[in-house]
């Protein structure tokens, strides 16, 4: 018996395939058009992940490469196959590599020529280690697709340490568009045994891209052919995918090929005025016409407009009134980022603002170290550990690394993306590829990790990092106004020190109060003072806190010493809270002597002010009154110039 199907069957099943595929394409388009996959193979790739259909076993198969002994008349012939070799698969001598085994070959005109690759391990770096201790047959695998051999059973510190530093060779990553910071923090995966065993070439013969395939919130990797191929031909991919720098293609191809960096010049001088302008551009931001300084009337109260609680709870100043209507707002007082100021300072030139233009030359920190360096010549000032752009200044972090290396002396380094806070995707390590391989996620510095900081003897646990937040104010540009707020606050490691276990976050960071599970350690500073003064009765705090304001008076000198866009736009309505966090190193005077010396960590726009109000209600109050009242009696504010 033959059962039939209607042509009214047949045509809701196309309909329904033909709707399925939109949808894919509606969802995915941004990435694959982004990704370079061409629109030829899209269908196919539709139909595969809507099927879980992993057919590269059909068309691939991995081959490995051993030593073969040779005769002595050979050995010319053998040393240059190998030489070719490692031009084509850089490595020392790879030991795997993939090949097409169809009898027919592929053609890349073949729309079904595209095919999935699972993820053997995907993860974030602050998991990673206990993930392969506590993952079952995960250390094995990794093990085994890194090439360290590992037959034990229960997990080994060494093997674990070593796959971590062999990772790096492996690593892929992409970032989610969506959802908390925590959850937009770079994910990194290792392709299955077939995707890994893919090695490079400067002439590839086959492209891969990740696709988050959002049906089943699951990533893969794409692989696609650039040309025909036949059968026996190796299956390539460009590590340095999209980069025509001949420099930066080695630097990028360091993990897995040697280069002698150190005849590049290490030295950073401060950026040419188009790399401002180019930011200046990308920011979208546009400059205020001069306009007047406000006259202050005494008796004038000030309507505020805010989109943040925590000022509309702290502000009880009787000039001040809180208003709904932004546009009878005397001042804007935001979280987000104000952008057109050119129509305010023409529409509206009266109205006060919270934000400076081009305040993310302090606040941003690759910014940040370029502005610093116009104190203290190239090398930059004390107060800023040595700082290099992993986008801009690659090679010289290279042979700075590399130098430093040859003399011995100390290598940890920490990466930092341009414009998160809270540590999030912040990274300490010694391993060179770790540190290249962070410049394919986000934008990222690098600055020399601080390996003698100063450390604070909590009774608890032993001597432990701390750093420093203190609340700095900018009355003004011209002429120059800044103050701090006179309690400062205190944050700690909740392990003692040492350079060792370099992921063990509550050993090596000290913001804990947005971590869960995690023990928050609150000292109020006076309490700090006493104790610290106590544990370094050689350094008053008075005489340490001078240098700091020292070093804040050096930092916004530099940051407003030229016009905008390179500096600081002198902006008469616009006022500014930050945050500055900082540490103390031990250090040596130019004549010798044992100093604590300030390292400035990053610049924060609009800090989370919680804890200052908590504990001190009058701070908002004194910070409304000495940024739009001019008034600093009875305020709790040093002038710092």
């Amino acid at each position: 018996m033959f059962r039939t199907v209607s042509s009214d069957s047949m045509a809701g099943s196309q309909q329904q395939k033909d709707e399925g595929y939109s949808q894919f394409v509606a969802l995915h388009q941004a990435a694959l058009l982004t990704s370079g996959v061409p629109r030829l193979y899209w269908p196919s790739l539709h139909r595969k992940l809507e099927g879980e259909i992993f057919d590269a076993g059909e068309m691939f198969g991995i081959m490995q490469v051993e030593e073969v002994e040779e005769e002595e008349e050979d050995e010319e012939r053998v040393e240059i196959e190998r030489e070719l070799n490692k031009k084509a698969n850089p490595g020392i001598e790879p030991s795997f590599k993939v090949i097409v085994t169809n009898e027919n070959g592929l053609r890349a005109t073949d729309p079904n020529c595209v095919f999935l690759v699972d993820h053997a391990w995907t993860y974030r770096v602050e998991h990673a280690r206990h993930q392969l201790i506590e993952v079952a047959g995960l250390l094995h695998r990794m093990a085994n697709l890194v090439g360290i051999e590992f037959h034990g059973e229960a997990p080994d510190e060494d093997v674990v340490a070593a796959v971590l530093k062999e990772t790096w060779k492996y690593n892929q990553t992409y970032q989610l568009s969506h959802g908390t910071a925590e959850e937009k923090v770079p994910v990194w995966y290792i392709m299955d045994e077939f995707g890994s065993r893919i090695q490079h070439s400067d002439e590839p013969t086959f492209s891969t891209a990740p696709l988050y395939y959002m049906p089943q919130q699951l990533a893969y990797t794409i692989l696609w052919p650039l040309r025909d191929l036949s059968n026996g031909e190796e299956v390539s991919r460009d590590f340095a995918y999209g980069e025509t720098n001949p420099l930066i293609r080695s630097c990028l191809l360091l993990p897995w090929r040697s280069m002698d960096p150190t005849h590049i010049n290490h030295q950073t001088p401060e950026p040419s005025e188009a790399h401002y302008q180019a930011i200046f551009a990308e920011n979208k931001e546009s400059l205020p016409l001069p306009v007047e300084p406000p006259l202050q009337d005494k008796s004038k109260i000030f309507k505020v407009y805010t989109d943040m609680q925590q000022v509309l709870n702290g502000v009880d100043h009787p000039r001040f009134v809180f208003t709904n209507n932004e546009k009878e707002a005397d001042i804007l007082f935001n979280f987000s980022h104000f952008k057109d100021y050119k129509t305010l300072s023409t529409e509206r030139p009266h109205v006060l603002l919270n934000q400076f233009p081009c305040e993310y030359l302090l606040t941003v920190k690759d910014c940040l170290a370029s502005v610093s360096r116009r104190i203290g010549g190239i090398e930059g000032p004390k107060w800023l550990p040595r700082t290099f752009n992993l986008k801009t200044e690659l090679p010289q972090f290279i042979s700075y690394f590399r130098q430093r290396e040859e003399r011995g002396e100390d290598n940890h380094w920490i990466c930092k993306p341009w414009n998160l806070a809270r540590s999030l995707d912040t990274h300490v390590t010694t391993n060179l590829s770790y540190i290249l391989r962070q410049r394919e996620s986000t934008p990222k510095v690098v600055s020399k990790y601080i390996e003698n900081p100063v450390l604070f003897h909590r009774e608890d646990v032993g001597m432990v990092k701390f750093d420093i937040r203190y609340v700095v104010l900018l009355r003004s540009v011209r002429p120059l106004k800044v103050y701090t707020y006179n309690v400062f606050w205190l944050r700690f490691a909740n392990r003692p020190f040492s350079l060792d276990d370099l992921d063990d976050y509550e050993k090596h960071f000290t913001v804990m109060n947005y971590t869960s599970n995690v023990q928050l350690k609150q000292i109020h500073c006076d309490e700090f003072i006493t104790l610290f003064e106590k544990q370094y009765p050689e350094y008053p705090w008075k005489s340490i806190e001078a240098e700091l304001f020292k070093t804040f008076r050096e930092l916004f000198q530099a940051a407003t010493s030229k016009p905008a866009p390179f500096g600081i736009c002198d902006y008469q309505s616009s006022r500014a809270i930050y945050a500055i966090d900082l540490m103390l190193k031990w250090d040596t005077d130019s004549e010798g002597k044992r100093v604590m010396q300030p390292q400035i960590l990053e610049v924060n726009f609009n800090p989370d002010c919680a804890r200052a109000c908590k504990y001190h209600p009058t701070f908002f109050n004194d910070v409304f009154s000495t940024l739009f009242l001019d008034e600093t009696d009875n305020c709790h504010m040093t002038a710092v110039l």
